[in-house]
């Protein structure tokens, strides 16, 4: 590049400037193909064309499919703690009750609050829909199925008011963990209390459970979480919003995470090091380790294995941990709680899936404050023309 061109070209720092986004986010254009850099001779860093920038500035927010700059009052993630609405999660999961923590991400007021209702007829119904399953179907395919079954038994399910979305989510949570198949628990019993004997066999230990469903609630713009915004961005009822939550879930990148942390820990409690070994060599990452955004600690996962306390499984990720160059993660802690209470093995998906909808929720709730169909992906047509 000449020197006399230079001036029609922009440094990354002036283009982020420019289209008030981060760095990071200029990278990710250029890996989308809405921006082309180059490289200037003598110069270190990417150059971008200054009308190409000019072009992508004058495109409105509604078809740049800017996703990463979703405005939210939910969630922080700073320095490896995570908050929700200010408030340390660490506190909240050994502090407060489920149904609290979630009224505070529904409505931003953390006060004592009652049970999760479970009508029977909404029970029975979602058992029904779950019965046609064959044997071989998962908790959370269960789920998916009676969501949809509950939304549309629901009338009220288009009243998108703070309020009403507030009282469908209390009866859907309630609902969904009461129609699980196991024994029953008391309908005035926390959250993890009526959860456990649908997944251990173990005396309840509800303060366990409790604790990982406040711990999975929310954790930012994770992919299902996206996922679900752009469903109430369009403006579907909390059913569906759920419900496309459940299906980004599904993906092995997400919410099979929990599993597959429980069949690695589950060799590696016969031999540790073997266990290491073998993924290893596979190639594969070592499931339930490190994280994307934390750089040194999961404080969720320190938090859960903090309440397991000197468990052998507990034991058995530090032998793991001290041999990793990275640090265990939720999907660890939670596969450490499984076999410590000898859940069953597809538990942790579904705690997950479940501890998200109340995030879900909360993330929905926002999305229907905001302007309607705000989320428009600029698509790069690629095929043949004529």
């Amino acid at each position: 590049m000449s020197q006399q061109s230079d001036e029609n070209y922009l440094t990354t720092a002036e283009v982020a400037r420019k289209l008030k986004v981060k760095p990071e986010t200029i990278y990710a254009y250029v890996s989308r193909g809405l921006l082309t850099s180059v490289r200037a001779r003598g110069r270190r860093g990417s150059l971008f064309a200054a009308a190409d920038v000019e072009r992508l500035a004058s495109k409105s927010v509604e078809h740049s499919g800017v996703v990463e700059q979703i405005e939210s009052e939910l969630t922080l993630l700073q320095d490896d703690e995570l908050y929700y609405r200010g408030h340390s999660v660490r506190e909240l999961a050994t502090d407060q009750t489920v149904e609290s923590v979630a009224h505070l991400l529904w409505t931003g007021e953390l006060t004592k609050q009652r049970m999760f209702p479970a009508p029977g007829d909404s029970v029975q119904l979602a058992r029904l829909a779950m019965s046609v399953l064959p044997d071989s179907a998962r908790l959370t395919d269960q789920l998916r199925v009676a969501v949809a079954v509950l939304g549309a038994a629901d009338p009220m399910r288009f009243d998108l008011t703070p309020r009403s979305v507030v009282v469908a989510a209390e009866k859907l949570i309630g609902v969904l963990v009461a129609a699980l198949p196991g024994r029953p628990a008391g309908a005035q019993d926390s959250l993890g209390k009526r959860l456990w004997p649908k997944l251990s066999p173990y005396p309840p230990q509800p303060e366990v459970l409790d604790a990982a469903l406040i711990l999975l609630a929310d954790h930012g713009l994770a992919v299902s979480t996206v996922a679900a915004r752009v469903a109430a961005s369009a403006r579907a009822n909390l059913y569906a919003v759920v419900s496309a939550g459940l299906g980004a879930l599904d993906g092995q990148y997400h919410g099979a995470a929990p599993t597959l942390a429980y069949e690695f820990l589950q060799r590696a409690q016969r031999d540790p090091l073997q266990a290491l070994s073998d993924q290893l060599r596979s190639g594969e990452p070592v499931p339930g380790f490190g994280h994307r955004i934390y750089q040194e600690r999961d404080p969720r996962a320190e938090v859960l294995l903090g309440i397991l306390g000197d468990h052998p499984v507990v034991e058995t990720i530090q032998v793991l941990a001290a041999r990793m160059p990275s640090f265990p993660n939720s999907d660890l802690a939670v596969a450490a709680m499984m076999h410590a209470f000898e859940f069953r093995a597809d538990a942790g998906d579904a705690l997950f899936a479940l501890a998200r909808i109340i995030g879900w929720t909360a993330h929905a709730l926002e999305e229907y404050a905001a302007p309607a169909l705000r989320f428009r992906a600029l698509g790069i047509y690629t095929g043949q023309t004529g």
